[in-house]
């Protein structure tokens, strides 16, 4: 059975794609999955920052793309988390760019050696997020809860249009103890507006950002905040059932 490839967009920036990335993709490491993380934010990559693999990551997709190096040589695997790989963008513009059909056929190589891929793509709705959602098997819209991240989040949807019912999901992010008494009509009023089941409820976590500066995905400990969100979010990728998470 070959491995599922998951684009993880958003229309604006600020909504926490990539370390949903880097958690959920970590999550996943964790119950046994073999997982690859790959960034598409050419020039613009941090995905490496949030996993710790900066100085690991040589190669990135458009070496494995050109057939500069295989895929094996290029995926960088995490020191402390086996199963969690990363596959970085190119840390700036090249001619020629590589195109929507050499992705296809990059993401069809990751499917064969890789149980699950988690695309983080450029936030907005250019050639960067057309990359990562052109050979994307399903596909996760990040939001906030603010009025002007779910509007976008709506644009988002309406360019994911040949997606098939099903596969595409949505993403709550950092959402904020204050509210809490608003929450549950944001979220309804969220699922209306973009249309997408719910994937997954993240709390804002102060942990977060001192995890990432450490180099580390934020793992399940204790059953709370942004990490058990993730880990729910990555049962809910495996087909299990999994409570949406407390805002606490």
């Amino acid at each position: 059975m070959s491995g599922q490839c998951i684009a993880v967009v958003s229309g604006k920036g600020g909504t926490g794609k990539t370390s949903l990335v880097s958690g959920v993709g970590a999550a996943l490491a964790l119950s046994g999955r073999r997982v690859l993380c790959l960034d598409c934010d050419v020039g613009l990559r941090n995905l490496d920052l949030a996993l710790g693999l900066s100085d690991r990551a040589l190669m990135d997709f458009s070496d494995v793309a050109y057939h500069r190096c295989g895929l094996s040589d290029a995926a960088v695997e995490h020191p402390k988390l086996p199963g969690l790989f990363l596959l970085t963008a190119p840390v700036r513009s090249r001619s020629p760019a590589v195109t929507e059909g050499e992705m296809r056929t990059l993401l069809e190589e990751v499917r064969g050696q890789f149980d699950y891929c988690l695309l983080d793509a450029p936030a907005g709705l250019g050639t960067g997020f057309q990359l990562a959602v052109c050979g994307a098997d399903r596909c996760v819209v990040v939001t906030t809860a603010d009025a002007t991240a779910l509007r976008d989040a709506q644009h988002t949807v309406m360019e994911l249009n040949r997606f098939p019912g099903g596969s595409l999901h949505l993403v709550v992010n950092r959402v904020r103890r204050k509210m809490l008494r608003q929450l549950h009509a944001t979220i309804d009023d969220a699922i209306d507006r973009a249309g997408l089941p719910l994937l997954g409820v993240v709390p804002e976590d102060d942990a977060l950002p001192l995890h990432l500066n450490q180099g580390l995905p934020l793992l399940p400990a204790g059953g709370q905040g942004a990490a058990a969100a993730y880990q729910n979010i990555a049962r809910r990728i495996q087909g299990e059932k999994a409570p949406l998470a407390r805002i606490k």
